[in-house]
């Protein structure tokens, strides 16, 4: 049963979330050959500040981009 880990930055709406949730339960459904029904898939968000990006904070790096 694939077990996928997605890290992002918080912020994105429901629906994004929902979208990314079904295209890649699809994907690796497809790639691995298993039913969807077996794929599950993990969100994790985490503020800008938490998140580094060249020894930088990512809200330092990126300060005007979203989600």
């Amino acid at each position: 049963m694939p077990f996928v880990t997605v890290q992002m930055w918080e912020g994105r709406s429901a629906e994004q979330k929902a979208n990314v949730i079904a295209k890649v339960t699809e994907a690796v459904a497809e790639s691995m050959e298993v039913k969807p029904e077996y794929v599950t898939v993990l969100l994790q968000e985490y503020p800008k500040h938490n998140w580094g990006v060249g020894g930088k904070p990512s809200s330092e790096v990126y300060p005007d981009e979203g989600p």
